[in-house]
């Protein structure tokens, strides 16, 4: 029998791999220590955010790095001064497949698709940063394939890992505040609140034409984005405030944020669809409020999501006396209430829950959001933000600008990807790409 590479080993172990990550089943490979057992990883968009992200997998082989901007990478590019560098993740993956076991992605939302479905038809694990995508229906693709490939696949949550996550949510499912049937997620934009819209939210489009700098590839950074020229609206930060790119600061937080709500309540796809807020044809909206409905699931009532961003903190903040928290997750249940944000959350009305005993935690903690990924591609285990449970909660982040930009209340057909009483919703749904990007 020929002998298997390591690489075929990896592959061979999460195709067999069974049943729920547990901190206890990955403490040989995480005290293993020989550079034979670790990952081979590539980095695509290794800048800004990316950098952290490829900061996460340090302790792993760093085999290629790619980023279209040499400038904003040129740190991780130091930091792994063996890696092999790459400005084109398409032509990294083709030269480099069989030195490659998994890829952190780490770049503007508009090629998170296009990368990471590339690279996990190859048959590389993939890590990518929130949102999972830029449209509803790469979210749709992208788990299909990342399911179809048996592969480990995380999602750039990284709240998601913390306790305090994870003692909300099981007060929340040990019943302590009743069965819930609303819940209301509010951001507050400028860290620290109140959640008024930030300066840079629905800009027109800029009409100068300054050079590209020296050291961008734009054409490679629009990526399957339509053509436009190349202005500093969009690069390196900017982007995140344009439809051709992203989703404005609902795309950029509602993941983190309706993340709890999804984990403790065990939602996927809304039902209906509907969302207020200014509708501009280049930029993301200034404030967005949107109501989603989701059905009975297992022994769970029906649930109404209710997001607001931009738009000052909801009416019933006043009305019920909630702590006003810049951002926000409030779970209202039949006997009480649960507020929450990333570092902390409280039982109300807390005179009620005074002299209450909290659960014992039954959430296993978390070794690291990376490490978590990490040690699943090594024993074939599970992760907690895997592309199954990330793909529909970035679907369901998106589906609220299709609303807005839709202009109508969807009623959502999930398993078809289609909102049945709204064609003119499709064009939203599903984006064209440029000549030579495919997913």
């Amino acid at each position: 029998m020929p002998k298997l590479t390591r690489r075929e080993m990896l592959r061979n172990t999460t195709l067999a791999g069974v049943g729920v990550w547990t901190a206890g089943s990955t403490v040989a490979w995480a005290d293993e220590k020989s550079p034979n057992e670790k990952l081979n990883i590539a980095g695509i968009g290794v800048g800004g955010r990316g950098a952290a992200n490829v900061g996460g997998c340090a302790a792993e082989n760093l085999v290629a790095l790619c980023d279209v901007d040499e400038k904003r990478a040129a740190g991780t590019f130091n930091r792994f001064p063996k890696a092999k560098r790459y400005k084109d993740f398409r032509k990294m993956l083709s030269e480099m497949d069989k030195q490659i076991d998994a890829v952190v992605i780490g770049t503007p939302d508009h090629t998170h698709a296009p990368a990471g479905v590339m690279a996990m038809k190859m048959g590389k694990h993939c890590y990518c940063e929130k949102p999972l995508t830029h449209s509803v229906y790469e979210a749709r693709m992208t788990a299909e394939v990342a399911k179809k490939n048996k592969l480990v696949t995380q999602m750039g949550t990284q709240v998601h890992a913390g306790n305090n996550y994870r003692r909300a949510v099981e007060l929340v499912q040990s019943g302590a505040i009743g069965p819930v049937r609303e819940v209301h997620v509010w951001l507050g934009a400028n860290f620290g609140g109140p959640p008024v819209p930030t300066s840079m939210s629905q800009p027109d489009a800029p009409t100068d034409t300054p050079p590209v700098p020296k050291t961008l590839d734009w054409d490679l950074w629009l990526g399957p984005a339509p053509y436009r020229p190349y202005n500093p609206a969009y690069a390196p930060f900017g982007w995140r405030y344009w439809w051709a790119f992203a989703n404005g600061q609902l795309g950029d937080f509602f993941c983190h944020y309706c993340d709890l709500a999804f984990w403790a309540l065990k939602l996927r796809h809304p039902t209906t669809v509907e969302s207020q807020g200014p509708v501009h044809l280049e930029s993301a909206a200034r404030w967005t409020i949107s109501r989603h409905e989701y059905p009975a699931r297992e022994n769970l009532p029906p649930v109404t999501l209710t997001w607001y961003n931009g738009g000052g903190y909801p009416q019933l903040v006043k009305e019920k006396n909630v702590p006003q928290w810049g951002s926000a997750v409030l779970f209202i249940g039949s006997h009480g209430m649960l507020i929450a944000d990333y570092g902390k959350h409280l039982l109300l009305p807390e005179s009620k829950y005074a002299d209450f005993k909290r659960p014992e935690p039954f959430i296993p903690d978390s070794i690291g959001h990376h490490r978590e990924w990490i040690e699943a591609c090594k024993t074939g285990g599970q992760t907690t933000c895997n592309f199954d449970y990330s793909g529909a909660l970035t679907e369901a982040a998106l589906l609220s600008n299709v609303a807005l930009r839709a202009g109508k209340k969807l009623q959502w057909d999930a398993e078809n990807l289609k909102a049945t009483n709204c064609p003119e919703a499709d064009q939203f749904i599903r984006r064209e790409y440029r000549e030579g990007w495919t997913l």
